[in-house]
Formats: C-alpha cells, sequence, structure tokens
C-alpha cells in the first residue's frame, strides 16, 4: 500500500482535482488532463491520486532536469516506498549513422553512466517483484529494453538446505551478468572465499552473503558492506540479474541461425538490384558480428539484431519497461505538452536515420526493430493516462474525457501582472528593474532567443556588477542544474537563458521575468510557451512579467487574456476564503556529509559512524556515499565526497 507522508494537507481545489481524477481511473476513463497553473500543487496532486488508487505509476517526464526534480520530491512523499529513476544510462551518445552525400559512416560511440545503469536495473527488479512502486521516466521508456521473461527466467533462486556447490552458484552469476572481484564498493559482482559467498546485486544497497557447508547451503542473509553486521536472514532467496539486456544460450544459438537467413535474403535482394558494392559491404559486417556472438556472445552493435533475439516478427513492437507492468500500470505524462510530441517524434526519427544504414548496406533490415514505440504502441500498452500541464496541447483536449482545472495555489499567490514596454531602451529599463530585485534580495530571469544574446547580455550585466549566469543546451545537464542551484542560493542575481527555463522549474526567489522580444512570433513566443515563462514567477509574492515588444501579437494577447483569467478567480477565492498571499518557502536539499567535508586539508574527521574504522574502511565508506549521493542527483555533495576521497588516498600512499 502507498503510504503518503506529507505535512500539507490538499487546500484551493486540490481536493476536486484529487477527487475528480481518482472517480475517472475507477470509471475506466483512458485519458484524463489536469491542468494545473505553476505552484498549484500538481505534484502534490498527483501523488494523492496515486496513493488513493494504489496502483503501479509510471511517470513520464520531458527531459532528465524535470525528471530529477519529480525523483526528488516523490521520494520525499512516499519514503516508505519504492520511488525509482529511469532514464537513458548515456551521458554522451553518438548514434551509428550514414551520411551518402559525403560517403561518411559515423560510428556509434556513447560514454554510459554506470550509476544510472544501476538505477535501470533497481526499477526492472521493483516493477517485477513489488507493487508499491512509482517510477519516474524520461521518454527513454518507449525504447528498447530486455525482454521481461528471460529477466524473470535467467534469476538463481537459492534456500537454505539446497544441494549446490558454491562454484555452480558463481558459475550462474557469470552468466547473468556477476563478475567475480574482491572490491566491496563495486555492485554487480561477487566474491568466494572458502564456505561463503558475497553477492553484490546491482538492484540495492546492501550485500547478500550465502554460507555454505560442502555442497549445501546453511544460511542466506543481508549485510551492511562496511560494518559487515547481518541485516535480515531469509529462508529463501532470488538473485536477478546485473544487467539489463540478457539472454539464454538457447536463444543465442536461435539468434545466429536466424541472422544468417535474413543475410541471405537481403544479399540476394541488393544482388538483383545491382548493389554489388552494399552486398559486399553488409556480407563482411554481418559475418564479423556473427563470428563474435558465436565466441564471445557479445558484438558491437549488438542491440540491431534485437528482433532475432526476441524471436519477433519483422514490424513487432520491441520489449519495453511498459512490458514489465501488470495490467493496471497508471501513467502521468508531466508537461504533455512538450513531452506528447516527443513521443510522437521518438519512432520517425530513429527510422529515418537507420534507413541510410539499411539501404547501403552497413546494417540489416531487421535494424529497424531496434527501435522506440511509435506513439501508437505506445498508447495501445498503457491502460490510463493522466496527462498533467499548466498548457495541454490539442492532442489532450481532443482525446481527454475530462479535463480537470487546478487554478488555486495553496500559498493564496496569484498569477503575476504581464507589462508591455518599448524595446527602445528595453536594457537600460530592464537594469532598474533587476536593480530593484536585488535590493529586496530576489532574483530575476531573462529570457532572449539566441545563445549568443544569452551570452553577451550576461557578461554585459557581470559588467555593471551584477552577478549573473547563462545557461542553454551547450551546458550540460550537471552544468545546467549547477547554474540554477547557485541562483537559488543567493550566488548570483540574474540567469539569462532561451527556452531552458520554461516547463517545470521550482525557483520560489525569482520575482522578475524579463521576455526580450516578446514579439518575434515563433515556437520561442508561442502562446503556449509565453505562459510557461509568466509561470516562472508564480511562486513569489511580487512576481511581475516584463515583455519588451513594439506590438502585442496574437500569442501575446491570448497569453495575457489567459493569466489575467487565472488571476481573476485566484484573487476572488483569496478574497472569499479571507486568504493572504505568501511566497512558497522551499529550502535547498539538505546535504548530509556537507558537516563533514568542511574542514582544514589534510584532517580526516572521524564521524560518529566511522570513528572506528580503519582508513581503509573510511574510505569504502565514502566511496559508497559519493556513489549513493551521485544516483540522486546531489552533485556537489558527490563531487566534495571525491575530492575527500583523492586526499585519503594520497595519504594513504604516504
Amino acid at each position: 500500500m502507498f503510504n503518503l507522508v506529507s505535512e500539507y494537507e490538499p487546500t484551493g481545489d486540490q481536493p476536486q482535482a484529487i477527487e475528480k481524477l481518482v472517480n475517472g481511473i475507477k470509471s475506466g476513463y483512458k485519458f484524463q488532463t489536469l491542468l494545473g497553473v505553476t505552484g498549484s500543487g500538481k505534484t502534490y496532486t498527483m501523488a494523492s491520486v496515486i496513493a488513493s488508487l494504489n496502483r503501479p505509476t509510471l511517470v513520464i517526464s520531458p527531459n532528465k532536469t524535470l525528471a530529477a526534480q519529480l525523483y526528488g520530491e516523490f521520494k520525499g512523499f512516499f519514503p516508505n516506498n519504492r520511488v525509482e529513476y529511469f532514464i537513458s544510462y548515456y551521458d554522451y551518445y553518438q548514434p551509428e549513422a550514414y551520411i551518402p552525400s559525403k560517403d561518411l559512416y559515423i560510428e556509434k560511440s556513447a560514454d554510459i553512466n554506470d550509476i544510472l545503469v544501476r538505477m535501470r536495473m533497481s526499477t526492472l527488479k521493483s516493477v517485477r517483484t513489488r507493487r508499491d512502486v512509482i517510477v519516474v521516466a524520461s521518454v527513454s521508456s518507449i525504447y528498447a529494453s530486455g525482454d521481461p521473461v528471460d529477466f524473470d527466467i535467467m534469476n538463481i533462486q537459492l534456500y537454505v538446505g539446497q544441494k549446490i556447490s558454491p562454484h555452480v552458484v558463481a558459475q550462474k552469476l557469470a552468466r547473468i551478468g556477476y563478475t567475480r572481484s574482491n572490491e566491496i564498493t563495486v555492485k554487480g559482482c561477487f566474491r568466494l572465499s572458502g564456505d561463503v559467498m558475497e553477492i553484490y546485486p546491482t538492484y540495492q544497497d546492501e550485500g547478500v552473503r550465502v554460507e555454505f557447508f560442502g555442497s549445501k547451503i546453511e544460511n542466506i542473509e543481508s549485510f551492511d558492506k562496511f560494518n559487515r553486521s547481518s541485516i535480515e536472514r531469509f529462508s529463501k532467496l532470488i538473485v536477478y540479474p546485473a544487467v539489463e539486456f540478457i539472454t539464454t544460450e538457447e536463444k543465442l544459438k536461435r539468434a545466429i541461425e536466424s541472422i544468417k537467413i535474413e543475410l541471405e535474403d537481403r544479399l540476394r535482394e541488393l544482388k538483383e538490384q545491382g548493389k554489388l558494392l552494399e552486398a559486399e559491404r553488409l556480407h563482411q559486417r554481418t559475418m564479423h558480428d556473427i563470428e563474435l556472438l558465436s565466441t564471445l556472445g557479445f558484438c558491437a552493435g549488438i542491440e540491431n539484431y534485437s528482433r532475432h533475439f526476441d524471436h519477433r516478427s519483422p514490424g513487432e513492437p520491441p520489449y519495453t519497461l511498459l512490458d514489465y507492468y501488470d495490467k493496471d500500470l497508471i501513467v502521468f505524462i508531466d508537461e504533455s505538452h512538450i513531452a506528447v510530441p516527443q513521443l510522437r517524434a521518438m519512432w520517425r526519427g530513429d527510422y529515418s536515420r537507420k534507413k541510410n544504414l539499411v539501404d547501403y548496406g552497413f546494417r540489416l533490415p531487421s535494424a529497424f526493430d531496434n527501435r522506440p514505440l511509435t506513439f501508437e504502441e505506445f498508447l495501445k500498452k498503457v491502460p490510463q493516462i493522466i496527462f498533467v500541464s499548466a498548457t495541454p496541447g490539442p492532442f489532450e483536449y481532443e482525446v481527454s474525457e475530462q479535463i480537470v482545472e487546478q487554478i488555486i495555489r495553496p500559498t493564496g499567490l496569484v498569477d503575476p501582472e504581464v507589462e508591455v514596454r518599448p524595446t527602445k531602451y528595453q536594457i537600460d529599463d530592464l537594469v532598474n528593474e533587476i536593480a530593484k530585485v536585488i535590493e529586496r534580495k530576489e532574483r530575476a530571469l531573462v529570457t532572449v532567443l539566441t545563445k549568443k544574446t544569452a551570452e553577451r547580455l550576461s557578461e554585459y550585466l557581470t559588467e555593471l556588477g551584477i552577478r549573473s549566469l547563462y545557461i542553454h543546451s551547450e551546458l550540460d545537464a550537471i552544468q545546467r542544474i549547477e547554474v540554477l542551484k547557485k541562483l537559488r542560493r543567493g550566488d548570483v542575481d540574474v540567469v539569462v537563458g532561451i527556452n531552458l527555463l520554461r516547463e517545470g522549474l521550482d525557483l520560489p526567489e525569482v520575482s522578475l521575468v524579463a521576455i526580450l522580444d516578446s514579439d518575434k512570433e515563433g515556437f520561442l513566443r508561442s502562446e503556449t510557451t509565453l505562459i510557461q515563462i509568466i509561470g516562472r514567477v508564480a511562486r513569489n509574492l511580487n512576481g511581475k512579467v516584463l515583455m519588451y515588444a513594439d506590438k502585442v501579437t496574437p500569442a501575446m494577447q491570448r497569453a495575457i487574456e489567459e493569466t489575467n483569467r487565472r488571476r481573476s478567480i485566484q484573487i476572488e477565492y483569496n478574497q472569499r476564503h479571507g486568504i493572504i498571499p505568501r511566497t512558497i518557502v522551499k529550502p535547498l536539499q539538505i546535504e548530509i556529509f556537507e558537516k563533514y567535508m568542511e574542514r582544514p586539508p589534510g584532517q580526516i574527521d572521524y564521524t560518529e559512524f566511522a570513528k572506528n574504522l580503519t582508513k581503509e574502511e573510511y574510505l569504502a565508506l565514502l566511496e559508497e556515499e559519493m556513489y549513493k549521493a551521485a544516483s540522486e542527483l546531489r552533485y556537489e555533495e558527490a563531487a566534495r565526497l571525491r575530492d575527500e576521497i583523492f586526499r585519503l588516498r594520497e595519504e594513504l600512499k604516504k
């Protein structure tokens, strides 16, 4: 059962929104929309719906930054249940491609994040073994994943009294992705010492200790990896695979034969078309892959043969995270006006890139079937969907069986006033407004249309003595999060950006948003975009929006009218209930190790939980905490722990 933990109670129009959405799910509505203004507590409403229904839940977010924010919020709401994080495990990804006009082949290049791999494994295990699970995912949830049947079949079942030798268990562990190692901080490994085997699964923090007497299991228990103490004893235990993609030897042999048959058919087709060069290229590349699969069980680009491993027909959808769930799954699509178009576009983009690879003999046609789901396939796999957005798109309005508005904010805050000012002397006017914001010890956001403008304006403000930073797509996810943290902490007063400042950013310290070039019609200045930008300042009592423009476009007019409509409803509600608006107060995330890291270099502070440890054990503890901090996206804390680890290692060398 889900146990919602919160100091808040539903207020404003949250109770009616929760009731309507819950009744809609129980009535069998396939599609619903929660139209919630910024700062109205949409996440709390979602959490309340989940707690009321007690059904497994998937929350899809349009990008990693927003997914990370939701992940943290849901973990706070459900500390006694499983909240998992499922996004792409690549820090960097350059897909395989071929550009015919330049005769340029680009090999796949990727940098895999081991922490995200472990979090994905934890997700799969949780979804298959329990029902009180909330998974916060990016749109990568519709990309191919491992076969859930293989995931279930390839596990290892151990029980007390079982007649099995430790060496047989070791062989079985190796077949499902575990490696033998003596490093206790490395997950996905095991070590065998005499009659005791210790297993470190990728999907949990504690280790598993299996004690043998000859070829018989005498004891199974979980244990703390650092102080070595037992946590819990088991009569039976299931060890799940260490990697997401796993298959049986039988499936591997069958796949190789199937690949050979497809290769023969494709070569005959290419030769009939007179494409001899393409046929020879395809023959060499595929036979090389087959040889590696036969000897090593793996080859580069093995995912392109996934259809053969899964024994799927051409065009049949791949297995995804959705296939791991039971049939009563509920899906929330956050910021749906962005996420729905993304879900629609994923398959088309993937097909377009692979078409050249197939046409020119770099890949077999089966590569097309290693793909994300089409939007239609996604809708068929999902029983019920709740779209969540302050500005739902046309699709949401078209299909939703009910649209639930949530306009009243629990804090009593109303939508900000919107002012249109001329572009003449706009920077001077902006600087004056920013000075007022700084005097109140608040922050400002400025949105522009190009990266170069963002950088130049930020530099200009800095020259004037205004602490400013820019943010755009060339900064990686960690750098963007760091910039926004500095803004919240007050290390900077202004952040200048483009469209990255729109959806889902929770910045209650911001009381001014300035929109330059508001009358330049297009995606970045559409009605939806402008409403989202206006919403960034709705968490502060002194919220104000300045649109710099020489004319009022239809998009500007509609955005201002909708803002004024919501504002009038909110003001009327506050007056009727005697509510005095107040700025949202949201503290920065507490970083547990911060107090331990603030000490003069060269001094080891043995904390209460580490005072009896050796330096080596303390080092292991710091490494585990570093990985944990990184997995929870507390990157600053992880960086401090990393620096302490480097310093301690140098001290140990001396």
